[in-house]
């Protein structure tokens, strides 16, 4: 299911050249019990149920389950229960921030969000390798459905507009693995022929063309130096670009 080197479309999802055993992930998930898996803080972000044990954390806390940049992260006491998963998350050559297992109960939905900060380019890589799925549990990526397949990597851009259902019988659980950018996993999305998506024109992801003249006129009105420099700086390059 990798992607085509000849295609010319910013990767949104890739398969990465990684695969894992299957069984010897689900040994190690099943031995946690209901009483591990910590609810997901962002309760309103979902429906029926999903929840996280920690692997790495700030600290190495065992109850830790919110990502914080610049946090010293930490094995924790459930990772050490777990030697398959610790080989998988060592065969990425990169320092892992925070390393997650995640279930999503059946008929869970996760509803459609963006999550910055965690794409290729951004420095910090989210990477997902279901250890528990079924053909029913399908991502929208930007409006695209996709499967990911168990024992494999994959990367979603989470800038994107995502969501989850699990129309399946079964939780799904996932490892999810936060990997700083380097050298090493930029090569690995090289091999798997990802398509880097080009840098914000106006350097907001929000401002384009079509809305630039309406963004300088707000800033125009507010009449501090600061939003006068930014209104510049912007019909600057409105300007370069033609509109």
């Amino acid at each position: 299911m990798m992607r085509s080197t000849f295609n010319a479309r910013p990767s949104t999802w890739l398969q990465l050249p990684l695969s894992f055993d299957v069984r010897q992930m689900q040994r190690d998930s099943s031995q946690f019990i209901a009483g591990d898996w910590i609810k997901h803080f962002n309760t309103g972000a979902y429906e029926y149920g999903w929840s996280c044990v920690p692997l790495r954390s700030p600290g190495g806390e065992a109850a830790h389950i919110v990502p914080i940049n610049e946090a010293l992260y930490a094995d924790t006491p459930q990772l050490l229960r777990c030697p398959y998963l610790r080989t998988v998350i060592d065969q990425f050559r990169c320092n892992a921030g925070a390393v997650r297992l995640m279930a999503l109960a059946p008929g869970a939905v996760i509803h459609a969000h963006r999550d910055a900060g965690t794409a290729l380019m951004d420095g910090l890589t989210r990477i997902h390798i279901p250890i528990q799925t079924s053909p029913q549990v399908l991502f929208s990526i930007d409006g695209e459905s996709v499967h990911f397949t168990a024992g494999h990597a994959w990367y979603m851009d989470a800038s994107c507009l995502h969501a989850v259902e699990n129309r399946g019988m079964a939780p799904r659980i996932h490892l999810v693995i936060d990997c700083l950018t380097n050298a090493w996993l930029q090569a690995l999305f090289a091999r798997a022929g990802f398509v880097p998506k080009a840098a914000a024109r106006y350097g907001d992801p929000s401002i384009n063309d079509g809305n630039v003249h309406a963004v300088i006129t707000q800033l125009r009105a507010s009449a501090t130096p600061a939003t006068q420099a930014m209104a510049d700086r912007l019909a600057t390059l409105a300007q370069g670009s033609g509109t």
